[in-house]
């Protein structure tokens, strides 16, 4: 009788903790590895631009895959190395949870992604790509800092303008590169001043 009390408290101990850990704000992600990937948005935009890569979609598209997998890998290096060697984050994968959120509307802009590249709608890309990265910042809105959430609303009306404005082409790389650089900056400055002040 006793035994199964203290397993009944136990449980709820458990269960208190996780909630606890799903409403504290997420440290996994870096603010300085966030800013690189705005200034790499910024100089890949500034090569893509030049006359080095051709202006048409395929190489334009060649250099923002090249583009984001710099990004990524900065960016996940840094949450790599938080996980495994923040005291925080004490290597609990219930810790990485909020990481996880990301990946349904990563998932879906990646699938919207391949479906004009292979219709060669190559001028929606940019506004998908923003729309759903803004859709990403309003999944955090309850384990990043609340500017965040205002990051995400940025990314969405640059989005919804790419999308929109027919002289929006994806032969000029200008208008991604900036939305991408400000929006990076700007998040990353955030989370950068939330982990100073935690």
């Amino acid at each position: 009788m006793i035994a199964n009390h203290i397993h009944d408290a136990l449980a709820q101990v458990r269960k208190l903790q996780e909630f606890i850990l799903e409403k504290k704000k997420f440290q996994g992600y870096s603010g300085v590895a966030r800013m690189t990937g705005g200034f790499g948005a910024l100089a890949g935009t500034i090569v893509l631009a030049s006359d080095i890569v051709p202006k048409s979609p395929v190489p334009q598209l060649i250099g923002w895959c090249a583009i984001l997998v710099i990004a990524l890998a900065s960016n996940y290096c840094a949450l790599a190395l938080w996980f495994f060697f923040d005291k925080e984050a004490r290597r609990e994968l219930l810790r990485l949870m909020p990481a996880f959120d990301a990946v349904p509307a990563l998932a879906v802009g990646a699938v919207l992604s391949l479906a004009v590249i292979l219709q060669e709608q190559y001028q929606f890309l940019f506004g998908i790509w923003m729309c759903l990265y803004g859709l990403v910042h309003v999944v955090y809105r309850l384990s990043l800092p609340k500017a965040n959430y205002a990051v995400g609303i940025f990314y969405m009306l640059s989005g919804a303008w790419c999308l929109l404005d027919p002289r929006i082409l994806f032969i000029n790389p200008w208008p991604m590169g900036i939305v991408f650089f400000v929006g990076e900056s700007v998040g990353g400055f955030i989370l950068y001043r939330n982990r100073e002040e935690g």
